[in-house]
C-alpha cells in the first residue's frame, strides 16, 4: 500500500466512523432530535456502526485501522513503523472531518440549543429546559472524575480491543470470509456495553482528540468548554492500551 493509499484510506474511513459516532451522541442528546433519549444501547450500536463502515470503506486502500491504538499495536507487534506516521495524520484529519459532517448533518439542532434573550439564566423559553452540553457529542467525559481510575478504564478497555483485533489475524478462516470487520464492529459494540460507562470509551486517540479540536472552533450556541484539562487521558490511556496489547500478542501468540 502506499503512502497516498494509506492517508485517503484512513482519513476516509475515520470520518466515516466519526460522522456515525458523533451523529448517534447528537441523534440522542440534543433537543429537537426524534431520537433524543434513546439511550446508551443505542450509542454502543451506533459507534460499531461507524467502525463497520467505516473500516469496510478503507479497507482496501489502507487495511482500515482508524486508529492510532490499532496501528501502534500492530507496529509493536510486527516492528513495522515505516508508515505509522501516515496512519496517523490520516486518522487525525478524518477524524476532524468527521466530526465537521456531524455538526453539518445535525445544525439546525445544534443552533436551537439557545437561550431566549430575557429569561432566566440557562432556560430556554421555548422548552423551559436548559441548554444541552455538547462536548458529549465529539468527545468523551468521566462520570466520575479521577485521573487514575480514568486513565486505567481506558489502557484496560483498548487493550479489550487492540489484542482480539491481533488475535483474530490468526483466526483461521476469518480474513478470507471477510467478516473480519464485521466482527471488530460487534467487538467494539461490546466493549461500549462492558466498559464504557465510566469514561464513554474513546479507545481511540484520534476519536476523542480530533473531534474536540473541532468543538473548540465550532459556533455552537452554549456549548459550554472542551475540557482540555482531561484530554490527555483519552489519547494516553489507548496509546498505551494498544502497545501492551502488541506486547503481549508478540509474547503469547
Amino acid at each position: 500500500m502506499s503512502n497516498a493509499d494509506i492517508f485517503v484510506g484512513e482519513v476516509i474511513g475515520t470520518a466515516i466512523l466519526i460522522l456515525f459516532g458523533a451523529g448517534v451522541c447528537a441523534a440522542v442528546t440534543l433537543r429537537h432530535s426524534k431520537a433524543r433519549a434513546s439511550g446508551w444501547i443505542v450509542i454502543a450500536f451506533g459507534w460499531g456502526f461507524g467502525v463497520l463502515a467505516g473500516a469496510y470503506t478503507a479497507a482496501p486502500l489502507s487495511g482500515g485501522h482508524l486508529n492510532p491504538a490499532v496501528t501502534l499495536g500492530i507496529a509493536v507487534d510486527t516492528g513495522e513503523w515505516g508508515k505509522v506516521w501516515v496512519y496517523l495524520l490520516g486518522q487525525m484529519a478524518g477524524a476532524m472531518l468527521g466530526a465537521v459532517l456531524a455538526y453539518l448533518v445535525y445544525l439546525a439542532q445544534f443552533q436551537a440549543n439557545v437561550r431566549s434573550e430575557g429569561t432566566p439564566e440557562g432556560i430556554d423559553e421555548g422548552t423551559g429546559e436548559e441548554p444541552t452540553p455538547t462536548l458529549g457529542i465529539f468527545s468523551t467525559i468521566p462520570e466520575i472524575r479521577n485521573p487514575v481510575a480514568n486513565l486505567i478504564t481506558e489502557i484496560i478497555a483498548t487493550i479489550a480491543l487492540v489484542l482480539p483485533v491481533l488475535a483474530f489475524g490468526l483466526t483461521e478462516g476469518l480474513g478470507e470470509s471477510g467478516i473480519t470487520v464485521l466482527i471488530v464492529s460487534l467487538l467494539v459494540v461490546g466493549i461500549g456495553l462492558s466498559l464504557g460507562g465510566p469514561t464513554g470509551y474513546a479507545i481511540n486517540p484520534a476519536r476523542d482528540l480530533g473531534p474536540r479540536i473541532v468543538h473548540t472552533f465550532l459556533p455552537i450556541p452554549n456549548k459550554g468548554t472542551s475540557d482540555w484539562g482531561y484530554a490527555w487521558i483519552p489519547v494516553v490511556g489507548p496509546l498505551v492500551g494498544g502497545a501492551l496489547a502488541g506486547l503481549l500478542y508478540n509474547a503469547a501468540f
